[in-house]
């Protein structure tokens, strides 16, 4: 028998405000930060703008999966909530073992309820967008069947983020850097623009010189990916850019102005160890 009442549940990476999860029923579990001064947990006790003031004091903090105990918790608290069915969209299995975590544990929980996870095979803009997308359609009445089988698979697929990196420093520190190559080009303010491989890795697809340049490629790439589409999200995100995301948003909803919804976000803490400050995102996700 199929779930009729349905939960959603993702992790910190997927840059939604506390109040942005509330409203959609969204159940978050948090990555957890090492720093020099204790262990935190990301978007609880810890932002992103912590993670830029310890960067730039010279500490590199340490990410961490989820505690499984508390995964477990969450998963209760579905339960005693009224919910009868789960679907997870998880930071990339390319980047961290959160997805896989979750899934083992949903397999030792399959008495509990029915569990459906998902690898977004992405962080931050394109979890946030498949997740929101996925709240309104189960507003909108469809089903468990539909949303495991087509839906939510169509909306990963469908996702195209794209970010700008002041530097790929932390990104090379902390092992992260998969299929981006370090540069030395700090000095001549080169950029690079990243995205996600197809097996969840980040990778770096051009290279801009200055901020008004990463902006223009930001947009010009978003519109590529949306191609013909006739429906189609937006989001836009920043880290420690507010001013600029605002611009980016102007700029892509003039160049796409027939959006089902256009959201925004906060990178994370999690993500901020990665990436650092000045951090510009634009995403698509292609809905036909």
């Amino acid at each position: 028998m199929c779930p009729q009442k349905i939960a959603l549940l993702t992790d910190s990476c997927a840059d939604l405000a506390p109040a942005v999860a509330e409203e959609n029923h969204i159940y978050v579990v948090p990555l957890r930060i090492l720093c020099a001064d204790g262990e935190y947990s990301d978007g609880v006790d810890i932002c992103g703008a912590d993670i830029y003031q310890r960067l730039r004091a010279g500490e590199l903090p340490q990410t961490s999966l989820p505690a499984g105990e508390q995964i477990e918790k969450l998963l209760r608290q579905i339960v005693m909530d009224g919910y009868d069915g789960v679907i997870a969209v998880m930071l990339s299995g390319g980047l961290s073992g959160t997805y896989n975590l979750v899934r083992l544990i949903a397999e030792e929980c399959r008495g509990m309820l029915p569990i459906r996870v998902f690898d977004s095979v992405s962080g931050s803009l394109g979890m946030g967008m498949t997740l929101l997308q996925a709240a309104e359609d189960i507003r909108n009445g469809m089903g468990w069947e539909e949303l495991t089988e087509r839906r939510i698979p169509q909306l990963i697929a469908g996702s195209h983020p794209y970010f700008s990196v002041d530097t790929l420093e932390y990104l090379q520190k902390g092992g992260r850097i998969g299929k981006v190559t370090a540069t030395a080009g700090t000095l001549l303010q080169i950029k690079p623009i990243i995205t996600f491989a197809a097996d969840g890795q980040l990778q770096s697809i051009a290279k801009v010189r200055g901020r008004h340049q990463v902006i223009d490629k930001l947009v010009a790439m978003t519109v590529k990916s949306c191609g013909e589409h006739k429906r189609y999200n937006l989001a836009v995100a920043n880290g420690g850019a507010p001013a600029e995301m605002e611009i980016v948003r102007q700029r892509l909803t003039e160049a796409l102005p027939n959006y089902d919804h256009i959201w925004e976000g906060e990178i994370d803490g999690t993500l901020s160890v990665y990436i650092g400050d000045g951090v510009l995102g634009a995403a698509v996700q292609v809905l036909d």
